[in-house]
C-alpha cells in the first residue's frame, strides 16, 4: 500500500506545467501561491519531466530560475523538490561536508535511513553531479569508530534475507552483551559488524533477545557504551530498524520544539518522505505527541513556506482523530518490551557500617547553636534508607530527649525542608500525608491522587490506609469518597482496597476484557464504558492487563491509551491514562512526570520532590534511565539545571548519579 503523501497528479501534462510555471515567473515578481501549489501536488517523477519540458520550451534551466525568483527557506524547500531523490541526498551530504566543520546529523539521518537500493543511487548520484567519490570526501572529513560505522553504510550492502535463524539471533545478542556491558572497555568492531550488516528482521529479534539477556534495551546500553558521533549514529541505526517512522517523527519533532525551527532538517525530511512513508510518519507523530504533524508545521512556520510544507504534510490527524497500522504497531512493540521483566533498582541503599546513635550525634551538632549545618543533614538524611532514618529517629530521641522531626522543621526551610521532613516519613506516612494535602482546604489536588493511587501496588496501598488512619483518625476511603464524585470517586475508592488481582495472564479472559473495552455499542447504563474500564483497570493484575492491551491492538488496531483519550474526558480520563502508563512501564510514567515538572518557565517542585522522595529506593535508577532514553538529557543534568542551592544537592543524591 502507497503511504506517501505526494501522488501522481491525475492529468499531467509536462509542456502544460512548464508553461504555467514560466508564466507565474514571468514579468516583475513572481507568483508564488501558483508555483508552490503546482509542484507540491506533482509527484517526483512528474517534477523532472516538468524540467525538461521546460528546457525544450524556453532553453532555460527550470532550477535555475526557481533560485532567482525565490528566496530563503521557501527556495530550499522547492528547489529542493525538483531534484531525484538521490540527487537530494547528494545535494544534502555534500553540504554538510563542504566548507569549515561537518553537519554530523546530517549524515547520520541519512546513510542511517536509507535502504540499499536508495544508497547505491546516492553513491552514483554524487558522483555524477560533484565529479567526485563519496566514501573518499566521507572518509576525509570524519574519523574514529563514526567514519568506520559510515562507510559499512555507504556499501549498501546490508543483508535483505527474512529468513530468520534463531541462532544466529541469540549468538547476535549475546556478542553485543559481551562487547559492550560484560567487556572491560568496549569492542566497537562487534556493534559496527552487526549492526552495519545484518537484515532489518534479524536484528529486530536481536534487540528483543537483547532485552532479556541484558535486563536492558540496547539502546541504553549503547549510550552507556559508545560516545559522540559514534553513539549517536548507532542509536540512529538502531532506531530506523526498529520503525524509520517513528525516527522521522521524533527527527520531525525535535526539528520544531522549543525556540527556533530547525530548518533544514524540516525541509529534508518533508521533501524525502513525501513519497515513501509520510503517512505512517504522520500517524507516529500523533499518537507520541498528541499533537498532528500538521498543527505543528501550522504554528511553527509562516508564509508560503508553511503553505508548501503543510501541502506536503497532506492533512490533519488531529482533525481526523484517527489511529492507523503503523501506529499500532510502534504501540504494539512498546507493550512487547514493556512485558519484559527488568530488575527494578533505587538510588538509595542501606549504608554500610551503619551506626544510628553515630548519625543522631550528627544531626544534634548540626543544629545546635548558631546556625544550621545543611550540608551534614543532607548527608546523613540522604544516604540512608528509609529503614535507616526511622532508627535514627528513635536513637535521637533515646539519646537527646527530643523530636528529630520538630528539630528538623524549626532548622530548616522551604524546598529543602521539605524535602528533608519527607525523607524521614515511611513511605507509607509521606503518601498519606500527600494524598491529605491533595484533599483537604479549598479545592482538590486531583493529580497527586491520580499518582500516588494510581501507582500503588497492593501492599503499599494497604499500609497506606493504616498510615491515613493513624495520622487523621479518618479513612482514606471516606475523604476520597467526600471529596470526588462521579466515576472518578469510584475509580479511586476501587483503587484505595488495595485488591488488585496478582496472579499471572489469563489469554482467553483477557480476549474477552479486551472486546468488553472495545465495545463502543452497549447502551446499557450499568454496563457503561466508564463502568466497564473500571471493573477490568482497576482490578486485574498488571501482567494479565499488559495482554489485554496486546489483544486489544490486535482487536482495534488501536492503543488502549488513545481509545481512553478519545472516548473519555478530564480526571476520568486522567485516571485511566495514568493506570495505563503504569501498567506499560512505570519508570516511563514517573520519568515523564518529572521532566514535565521541570521543562519550561519555574519547577513544580512539589511534583518533582514527592517523585525523588517515593521512588528514590524502588526505581529511581530505573526511572533515569527512561528519562534519557525519552529525553535525550539525563534526570542528573536536568535537576542541576531547574534547581539550586542546598535542594539541588540533596536532589542529585537521591538522583544517583548522572547518566
Amino acid at each position: 500500500v502507497y503511504r506517501g503523501s505526494v501522488k501522481d497528479f491525475q492529468g499531467f501534462d509536462a509542456n502544460q506545467d512548464a508553461e504555467a510555471l514560466y508564466n507565474a515567473m514571468k514579468g516583475f515578481g513572481s507568483d508564488k501561491e501558483a508555483i508552490l501549489d503546482l509542484i507540491t501536488s506533482r509527484s517526483n517523477k512528474q517534477r523532472v519531466e516538468i524540467c525538461q519540458a521546460y528546457k525544450s520550451l524556453y532553453g532555460k534551466d527550470l532550477i535555475a530560475d526557481l533560485k532567482y525568483e525565490l528566496t530563503g527557506k521557501f527556495e530550499r524547500l522547492i528547489v529542493s523538490l525538483m531534484r531525484p531523490p538521490a540527487y537530494a541526498d547528494a545535494k544534502e551530504i555534500k553540504d554538510a561536508i563542504s566548507g569549515v566543520g561537518t553537519d554530523e546529523k546530517c549524515l547520520i539521518e541519512i546513510l542511517a535511513s536509507r535502504t540499499n537500493q536508495e544508497i547505491h543511487d546516492l553513491v552514483a548520484a554524487y558522483k555524477d553531479a560533484y565529479e567526485r567519490d563519496l566514501e573518499a570526501d566521507i572518509v576525509g572529513d570524519t574519523s574514529g569508530h563514526f567514519k568506520k560505522m559510515l562507510v559499512v553504510l555507504l556499501q549498501g550492502a546490508r543483508e535483505e534475507d527474512d529468513v530468520v535463524s534463531e541462532d544466529l539471533v541469540e549468538q547476535d545478542a549475546k556478542d553485543l552483551l559481551e562487547a559492550g556491558e560484560l567487556k572491560w572497555g568496549t569492542d566497537e568492531a562487534q556493534f559496527i559488524y552487526i549492526l552495519g550488516r545484518r537484515s532489518r528482521q534479524h536484528l529486530r529479534l536481536v534487540f528483543d533477545e537483547y532485552l532479556k539477556i541484558a535486563g536492558k534495551p540496547i539502546e541504553r546500553s549503547i549510550r552507556g557504551e559508545l560516545s559522540g558521533d559514534f553513539e549517536k549514529l548507532m542509536l540512529a541505526v538502531v532506531k530506523c530498524i526498529r520503525s524509520t517512522a517513528e525516527y522521522f517523527a521524533e527527527r520531525l519533532h525535535k526539528a520544531m520544539k522549543g525556540l527556533g525551527t530547525r530548518d533544514n532538517t524540516l525541509i529534508r525530511i518533508m521533501v524525502s518522505r513525501s513519497e515513501i512513508d509520510m503517512l505512517d510518519i504522520r500517524e507516529v507523530f500523533r499518537t507520541k505527541y498528541e499533537k498532528s504533524l500538521y498543527n505543528m508545521i501550522k504554528e511553527d512556520t509562516s508564509g508560503e513556506y508553511k503553505k508548501a510544507l503543510l501541502k506536503l504534510c497532506g492533512g490533519d490527524d488531529d482533525a481526523a482523530g484517527e489511529f492507523f497500522p503503523e501506529a499500532a504497531q510502534v504501540a504494539y512493540r512498546m507493550w512487547e518490551l514493556s512485558a519484559v521483566k527488568v530488575e527494578l533498582r533505587g538510588t538509595v541503599q542501606p549504608a554500610g557500617d551503619f551506626n544510628d546513635d553515630g548519625d543522631a550525634q550528627v544531626l544534634r551538632k548540626a543544629m545546635k547553636g548558631l546556625g544550621t549545618d545543611e550540608g551534614a543533614i543532607i548527608d546523613v538524611v540522604t544516604k540512608r534508607s528509609n529503614a535507616q532514618r526511622q532508627q535514627i529517629l528513635k536513637a535521637y530521641k533515646a539519646h537527646y530527649g527530643r523530636d528529630l522531626m520538630a528539630d528538623l522543621k524549626s532548622e530548616l526551610s522551604g524546598s529543602l525542608a521539605k524535602l528533608i521532613l519527607g525523607l524521614m516519613l515511611t513511605p507509607a506516612q509521606y503518601d498519606a500525608k500527600q494524598l491529605r494535602k491533595a484533599v483537604e482546604g479549598a479545592g482538590t489536588d486531583e493529580s497527586v491522587l491520580i499518582e500516588i493511587m494510581a501507582t500503588r501496588n497492593n501492599q503499599e496501598i494497604r499500609a497506606i490506609n493504616e498510615a491515613y488512619q493513624e495520622a487523621y483518625h479518618k479513612s482514606l476511603e471516606d475523604d476520597l469518597s467526600s471529596d470526588t464524585s462521579g466515576h472518578f470517586k469510584r475509580i479511586l475508592v476501587s483503587l484505595a482496597l488495595g485488591n488488585r488481582d496478582e496472579g499471572p495472564e489469563n489469554v482467553t479472559q483477557a480476549h474477552e476484557d479486551a472486546k468488553k473495552l472495545a465495545d463502543v455499542s452497549s447502551n446499557d447504563s450499568s454496563d457503561s464504558l466508564e463502568t466497564r474500564f473500571l471493573s477490568i483497570l482497576c482490578t486485574r493484575s498488571y501482567p494479565h492487563l499488559r495482554r489485554v492491551f496486546q489483544e486489544f491492538i490486535k482487536m482495534t488496531n488501536h492503543d488502549v491509551e488513545h481509545a481512553i483519550k478519545k472516548r473519555m474526558s478530564g480526571d476520568v480520563r486522567d485516571a485511566f491514562v495514568a493506570i495505563v502508563r503504569s501498567v506499560k512501564n512505570k519508570p516511563a510514567f514517573f520519568a515523564d512526570k518529572l521532566y514535565k515538572s521541570m521543562k519550561g518557565a519555574g519547577t513544580d517542585e512539589r511534583t518533582l520532590t514527592r517523585i525523588m522522595i517515593s521512588r528514590s529506593e524502588i526505581d529511581l535508577f530505573n526511572i533515569r534511565g527512561e528519562f534519557i532514553d525519552l529525553f535525550d538529557k539525563s534526570l542528573h543534568h536536568m535537576i542541576e539545571k531547574d534547581t539550586s542551592g542546598d535542594y539541588r544537592k540533596a536532589l542529585l543524591v537521591l538522583c544517583g548519579g548522572e547518566d
